[in-house]
């Protein structure tokens, strides 16, 4: 798929209309189990009110699922309209939960699409945003002696390190783009940049872009 926007960490708004309020919690998923987990607990925490409406969308396997649920508010109110947003938004690997709590006003359906939408938007705005992309990481042994020209070569090329294990050599995985990976391995090869051996690991979903 193409690149999609996620979420750093999950995040909370909390919006109030005519007395009613909405618990709006985005939650970074990486599965439709996760997901659908993740909505159990949170219909236990907030057992007490009236609709916990959810939408999430999540790559699994090259694809996209997708679901929405309104939860006992009239249909097309809650659900849809918040999964329309994370559409139009390039929004994946993230769940919308919003619970209300009724304040005895009743909103009408287009009062409800519009508390619902703010709730959600709210709750985008104040979220940390990264791009995502499918690429490649990277496995690479360093000697100890070479590891800061390492990190150097990564910093200046922005290429994550993901993860670093101190053995008897440094083992290293990056993420990269199929662009910068090409141009790393390019430079491996023609030993301009000295790491004793590499394995790669295709198809992974890599970040390139933080703080959106």
């Amino acid at each position: 798929m193409s690149n999609f926007i996620t979420i750093s960490e999950n995040v909370e708004y909390v919006l109030t209309e005519k007395k009613s309020k909405f618990i709006a919690n985005l939650i970074k998923i990486s599965s439709q189990e996760e997901a659908e987990e993740v909505i159990k607990k949170y219909k236990k925490q907030y057992h007490d009110a009236r609709h916990n409406c959810i939408a999430y969308r999540v790559q699994e396997n090259d694809q996209i699922i997708e679901k929405s649920s309104d939860d006992g508010e009239p249909s097309g109110t809650a659900g849809a309209p918040m999964l329309n947003i994370l559409q139009k938004n390039n929004l994946c690997n993230v769940l919308i939960i919003v619970t209300r709590y009724f304040g005895g006003i009743l909103l009408g359906t287009g009062g409800l699409v519009r508390a619902y939408s703010d709730a959600l938007n709210g709750a985008i705005d104040i979220a940390t945003k990264v791009e995502k992309t499918t690429g490649d990481i990277i496995e690479c042994m360093v000697e100890y002696s070479q590891f800061e020209k390492f990190q150097y070569y990564c910093k200046i090329n922005e290429i994550e390190i993901v993860n670093t294990d101190y053995l008897d050599n440094i083992v290293c995985k990056i993420a990269l783009e199929e662009n910068k990976k090409e141009r790393f391995l390019r430079d491996v090869n023609e030993k301009n940049l000295n790491i004793n051996d590499y394995k790669v690991f295709n198809k992974t979903l890599v970040t390139i872009n933080k703080m959106i």
